[in-house]
C-alpha cells in the first residue's frame, strides 16, 4: 500500500520530516503560518494511520505491510519496517497524541515557535519509527533520537529547572540505551543479523547463562524509559518543568516504548531469562504499583500527581507483561493504550489552568466547577478513566490484567488491587480539591471555561475512554494473535497445562 508512491510505513515515518522542511523554510515572524502548517502536518499523519486499519488484517499474528532495503551491506543492517496489532495500536497512539500535543500548544507557546514546533515533528518520526523498526539497529536509531527533541522541548520551553530536568532525563535515557546497545550486539553475534523477525523464527539460540545477562542489558533500557522502580526518579522532574505538549507526549508514548520493548525483544528473544526473572520484574512492578499510588497521594502539585500516578499504572503495565499470561498481556497492551488517552487528558487539564493562572498547586483553586462547568466534565471524565471506573477505557485493562494475574498467584492480585484503591483516594482528593467547595481566591473568579479549541484537543480522547469502556472488541481484536504468539514463545506451559 502506498502513499502518494511512497510504501505507507515508510511515508508514516517520514512525513513529519516533509513538515519539518515546509516550517524551517517559513520565515520566523510568520508564527501563524507556522503553527498552521505543524498542526496540518500531523492531523494528516494521524489521517494516514487511520489507512493501516484498511489493510490491516486483525486475524493474523505476523507482521504486515513489511518493507525491507538494504542499509548497511557490511554489518547486514537492514531498513526493515513492518506492523503487527500491537504496533499498530501504538502507532495510532502516538499519532493521536502529537496531533492533539501541537494543536494544545497554539496558545502555551509563544516563544522560538520555528525551532519549538521541529522538535515536535521530529519526535513524532522518531517515536513512530520505533514502533515499526524490526531491525533492531534501525530500532536503536530511532530509540535515541527520541532523546533528541525531547530534551530540547524540556530544556527549552520548560518550567524554572529545565534544565536540570533535561539533562536528568537525558542522562538516566541515554545510561539505558547504551547498555541496551550491548545487549543489541549480543544478539547479533549469536544470530548474524539485526532482523527481529529472523531471530524470532530462529528460536531461542542463546545458552541459558548468556540470555541472562543480556536480559539484564534490556532490562536497564527498558525499565529506565517505562519508567520502573527504582530507576523512576527523572520522571517526575521531567513532567513537572516539561511544557504541557512534552508532558503529554512523555506519558502518553515514551514510557510506552519501554513496556513495547519488554514485550517486543525480551520476552521472545530471551524466553529462558524472561521466566526466570519474572517473579523479580513482578514483585518491582507491585512496588510501583502501591509506591507510586502511595507517594501521589502526598503532592501538592497537580503535574507532580498524575506523574507518580504514571509510576503506578505503568507498574500494572508491568506486571500484566511478566506474569505471562495470555489474558494479563492483552489487558497489558490495552492499558498501554488507556495510559496514554487518559493521562495524555489529565496532562491537558492542568495545562489549561496553568495557562490561565500560571500554578499548579492544589491549595490555589477550588470551586472551579461553578465557573467552568465544560471544564469540570471533561475532568471528571478523565479522572474516572485514570481510575478505572467501570464503562471507561481504564476498567477494561486493570481488570484483564488483576484476571490474568490471578490464576499464577492471589497474592499478586490482591497487592495490586489496593493499587487501584489507592488510585481513587488520589484522583477523588485531587478533583474534590479542585472542583469544589468554596471559589475562595479572587483570581480564580475571572477563569474562564474551554474555548473551542480547547474542547477539541479533549473531545477524541473522552471518545475513546467510553468507547474502549463500552465496547472493547475492536480494539482486542487486533492485539489477540500477536499478543498469543508472544506468551506462547516465553511460557509454552500455560497452553499444554489443561485449564
Amino acid at each position: 500500500m502506498n502513499i502518494l508512491g511512497v510504501p505507507i510505513l515508510t511515508f508514516l515515518v517520514f512525513f513529519p520530516v516533509a513538515g519539518m522542511v515546509v516550517i524551517l523554510f517559513l520565515p520566523g515572524s510568520r508564527t501563524k503560518a507556522i503553527k498552521l502548517a505543524a498542526n496540518i502536518f500531523t492531523g494528516l499523519e494521524f489521517g494516514a494511520t487511520l489507512l493501516l486499519l484498511t489493510r490491516f488484517d486483525a486475524a493474523s499474528g505476523d507482521m504486515q505491510l513489511v518493507e525491507r532495503l538494504p542499509w548497511i551491506k557490511a554489518i547486514r543492517a537492514q531498513y526493515l519496517l513492518g506492523v503487527d496489532g500491537i504496533s499498530l495500536l501504538l502507532v495510532l497512539l502516538t499519532s493521536l497524541l502529537t496531533f492533539i500535543a501541537t494543536l494544545s500548544s497554539w496558545q502555551a507557546v509563544q516563544k522560538r515557535l520555528k525551532e519549538y514546533y521541529v522538535f515536535m515533528l521530529l519526535l513524532e518520526t522518531s517515536m513512530i519509527g520505533v514502533f515499526l523498526a524490526l531491525d533492531m539497529l534501525l530500532f536503536y536509531v530511532f530509540w535515541e533520537v527520541v532523546l533528541v527533541p525531547m530534551y530540547f522541548l524540556i530544556g527549552i520551553w520548560g518550567g524554572e529547572r529545565r534544565l536540570y530536568a533535561a539533562i536528568k532525563f537525558f542522562l538516566y535515557s541515554l545510561f539505558g540505551s547504551v547498555a541496551m546497545l550491548v545487549g543489541i550486539l549480543v544478539l547479533r553475534s549469536q544470530h548474524q543479523t539485526f532482523d527481529l523477525t529472523a531471530m524470532v523464527a530462529a528460536g531461542s539460540v542463546i545458552p541459558a547463562a548468556l540470555q541472562g545477562w543480556v536480559f539484564l542489558a534490556f532490562f536497564l533500557g527498558f525499565a529506565i524509559k517505562v519508567p520502573m522502580v527504582p530507576f523512576h526518579t527523572w520522571l517526575p522532574d521531567a513532567h513537572v518543568e516539561a511544557p504541557t505538549a512534552g508532558s503529554v507526549l512523555l506519558a502518553g508514548v515514551l514510557l510506552k516504548m519501554g513496556a513495547y520493548g519488554f514485550l517486543r525483544f525480551s520476552l521472545p528473544l530471551l524466553p529462558e531469562a524472561a521466566r526466570r526473572y519474572a517473579p523479580v520484574l513482578v514483585v518491582l512492578a507491585l512496588v510501583a504499583i502501591v509506591y507510586g499510588a502511595l507517594v501521589s497521594l502526598m503532592q501538592k502539585d497537580m503535574k507532580k500527581l498524575i506523574a507518580y500516578s504514571s509510576v503506578s499504572h505503568m507498574g500494572f503495565v508491568i506486571l500484566g507483561l511478566f506474569v505471562l499470561t495470555p489474558m494479563a498481556a492483552k489487558g497489558a497492551v490495552l492499558q498501554m493504550v488507556n495510559h496514554g488517552i487518559s493521562t495524555g487528558a489529565l496532562f491537558l487539564v492542568v495545562g489549561v489552568l496553568y495557562e490561565r493562572r500560571h500554578t499548579r498547586l492544589i491549595s490555589e483553586f477550588g470551586g472551579l466547577s461553578s465557573r467552568m462547568p465544560v471544564y469540570a466534565a471533561v475532568f471528571l471524565v478523565m479522572t474516572m478513566s485514570s481510575i478505572g471506573l467501570p464503562g471507561l477505557n481504564g476498567f477494561i485493562g486493570e481488570f484483564m490484567i488483576l484476571m490474568g494475574t490471578f490464576p499464577v498467584s492471589w497474592l499478586w492480585t490482591a497487592v495490586a488491587a489496593t493499587g487501584i484503591v489507592l488510585g481513587a483516594g488520589y484522583m477523588l482528593w485531587l478533583y474534590q480539591r479542585v472542583m469544589f467547595g468554596k471559589l475562595s481566591t479572587p483570581a480564580n473568579e475571572s477563569l474562564k471555561d474551554l474555548t473551542f479549541r480547547e474542547l477539541a484537543t479533549f473531545l477524541p480522547l473522552v471518545v475513546l475512554a467510553f468507547w474502549i469502556g463500552i465496547f472493547p472488541k475492536p480494539f482486542l481484536a487486533v492485539i489477540d494473535k500477536p499478543v498469543e504468539k508472544i506468551i506462547r514463545i516465553v511460557n509454552p506451559a500455560h497452553f499444554e497445562a489443561p485449564r
